[in-house]
């Protein structure tokens, strides 16, 4: 009776019955959670002041969300359509031949239709659900309705804010792609290493959806006069988690503060905004994890937000009751609240198979290469990502890849003497050009079998398609970064691995990630390296430890031989002291596994190829600490001096 009652006053407040008989025909025999149509019917009765187009896209999103409830576990894609869920044709065209979107996801299902109602919205959803295309979407969908048709002229009306410049460069491309067809809307990007007079000069111009970093958006907010943003309607914080631990905090408060977005109380600051076009202010916040400080920007700029993305039974008490209101008026709304419930389990795609391998510290270096070596040679089409702790172990290892020989066995040398690894190797890091990090993202996109060494700048929200293989060399410096990380493959249904190297003291590190529903899988390592052929050794299965294997001792002595050349030596050096101030930096639960008081330094050298362990600080701070000793041994021998003679 609920389901009946609830389309019954649905069809009352949209008046035309037909936009909700599709929905209702194709859900009248399917089983749904009674609380959820619960809330669909406290919803509309508390709503009475929704506009027709809101209530038609209320009952749209009953029946998408009555078509997931019937999805099985694991599945990606919905079994609705775009048409169905409220967006134009041409843009429905758009997303099948350009993106190559059939259907939508589940969570482009639940998050189309509230977002075309105009309601705020926190997207809490796996990486690779195609939350891009969520809010990107509805955004074109209402823009390319607008009359009279919006011009340069009128301005900035939609802001996306990524975190970085790798993920600014790929939300303007699917922006450019959806856009074909709508060519009046103009899509751009301002972001830290570009050319600000050129920036300046595109913004003058007019660009009606924008994607930015924050530092540089918030330059032109201070200081580019002829940015014309009055029309501003939607406001949208992708990877919104990463945003904040980047520092950008305070910038976020003061964008939000000078474009009128800040909420204050139970309403947005100037939410309605007197132009040509009539609209209301809305906010859009996705995120794959949920904090504290994503807890406090959704305060600062959501008003009684819808979540999507979420379980229903962790959606039930906190999504559907607090934020969209409950029967009387008289009630106080509470704000999000990111308890235990919202980050207790990690969300990762069903079809990603997660693996570890345990390796000494000494013997590291062997292993990552002589695994590599067999992916590669296994398949012909590998693409890999592998992520380091800091930029100088990104350039160390991609200069040692790019550059090292073996030869395992005998023959001419000149025949048996090759590339180790032999693939196509990238490298992307904060410390990099701009013009050679977009050289080397756009590359890697387009190859079909490549490697690419990176830091967490490439973590978030990037698509790189048909990456197969995580490899997470350095464990995340948080717990969550490894959602993240992983997140790089398995992406819209595709298979993915995942692998994580940790060393015997840091085996702890899987119990943290079992308390988030995270179980990792053994990998065979020593039937990897078994693999190998090694001329003048027959594998000995009975080897005290990794590190005693014949393949990985020969390897070993080959990568330390390679190191001795100055240049490479100098980059050895220099990663490893980074890597071990970085491991350091651990937070949280996490320091207590990883300690560098547990690790053998000397092993440490050994994982970067150098025979001896390089010291710490540099010779000007040893001579400065050397020289206050010896100032500080003269003041106590002269005070001696003046005592004795005083007595």
């Amino acid at each position: 009776m609920e389901t009946v009652e609830a389309y019954r006053l649905i069809n009352a407040f949209v008046g035309d019955f037909s936009q909700v008989e599709d929905a209702r025909e194709s859900t009248r025999f399917r089983s749904t959670s009674s609380a959820f149509f619960s809330f669909q019917l406290r919803r509309v009765r508390h709503c009475r002041t929704w506009s027709r187009k809101e209530e038609a896209a209320a009952a749209q999103m009953v029946a998408a969300k009555r078509k997931n409830t019937e999805t099985e576990e694991g599945e990606i894609f919905s079994s609705c359509s775009f048409s169905s869920l409220g967006l134009h044709s041409n843009l429905c065209e758009q997303l099948e031949e350009r993106l190559g979107f059939k259907a939508p996801t589940l969570v482009q299902a639940q998050a189309i239709p509230v977002i075309l109602s105009g309601r705020h919205v926190l997207v809490n959803a796996a990486t690779g659900t195609g939350k891009t295309v969520a809010y990107l979407a509805p955004v074109i969908h209402h823009l390319h309705l607008y009359q009279p048709r919006i011009q340069r002229s009128d301005g900035t009306f939609a802001l996306v804010l990524v975190p970085t410049r790798e993920l600014c460069l790929q939300v303007h491309e699917i922006l450019h792609k959806l856009l074909h067809r709508f060519h009046w809307i103009v899509p751009g990007y301002v972001m830290g290493g570009e050319n600000r007079n050129k920036e300046k000069a595109r913004l003058r111009k007019g660009i009606s959806i924008l994607v930015a970093t924050p530092g540089r958006l918030l330059d032109h907010l201070k200081n580019t006069s002829s940015f014309l943003h009055t029309n501003l309607r939607w406001i949208i914080f992708d990877e919104a988690d990463r945003i904040l631990e980047l520092g950008f905090g305070k910038e976020i408060e003061e964008i939000l503060d000078r474009l009128g977005s800040m909420q204050h109380g139970s309403a947005i600051e100037d939410s309605v905004v007197s132009t040509k076009y009539e609209f209301q202010r809305q906010n859009l916040l996705l995120s794959a994890t949920l904090n504290e400080k994503v807890n406090h920007l959704a305060k600062m700029s959501l008003e009684k937000p819808v979540m999507i993305g979420m379980p229903e039974k962790k959606t039930q008490s906190i999504a559907l009751h607090e934020h969209l209101g409950s029967d009387t008026d008289d009630e106080p709304q509470p704000s999000v609240k990111t308890t235990g419930s919202f980050s207790e389990d990690y969300k990762l795609p069903a079809q990603l198979t997660q693996r570890y391998v345990k390796v000494p510290c000494n013997a590291r270096l062997a292993v990552l290469l002589s695994i590599l070596k067999h992916l590669f040679e296994r398949e012909t089409s590998e693409k890999i990502v592998l992520f380091f702790s800091t930029c100088d172990a990104v350039d160390f290892h991609y200069s040692l890849i790019s550059e090292f020989q073996f030869r395992s066995h005998s023959g001419l040398e000149a025949e048996l003497k090759q590339m180790f690894v032999r693939c196509k190797t990238f490298r992307l890091h904060g410390n990099m050009k701009q013009e050679d990090r977009r050289t080397a993202f756009e590359t890697f996109k387009k190859e079909k079998s490549a490697l690419l060494l990176s830091t967490d700048v490439c973590a978030r929200g990037l698509d790189f398609p048909k990456v197969k293989c995580i490899i997470q060399y350095d464990s995340p410096g948080e717990a969550t970064e490894y959602v993240h990380r992983v997140g790089r493959t398995a992406r819209l249904g595709e298979r993915g691995d995942s692998l994580l190297f940790l060393q015997p003291i840091e085996m702890d590190y899987l119990k943290e990630l079992e308390k988030h529903g995270v179980s990792l899988e053994e990998y065979p390592l020593l039937k990897v390296l078994d693999s190998f052929p090694l001329f003048g050794h027959k594998h000995v299965r009975k080897f005290l430890s990794i590190d005693s294997h014949p393949w990985v001792m020969s390897l070993q002595k080959a990568l330390e031989a390679f190191t001795e050349k100055p240049d490479t030596k100098t980059l050895a050096k220099n990663a490893f002291c980074s890597w071990v101030r970085a491991y350091t930096a651990h937070r949280g639960e996490l320091k207590r596994i990883f300690m560098v008081k547990k690790l053998h330094l000397g092993h440490v050298a050994k994982s970067f190829a150098l025979k001896e362990q390089p010291s710490l600080v540099g010779k000007s701070f040893q001579n400065q600490v050397k020289k206050r000793k010896r100032d500080e041994k003269q003041k106590g021998l002269s005070r001696k001096r003046k005592v004795s003679r005083k007595t």
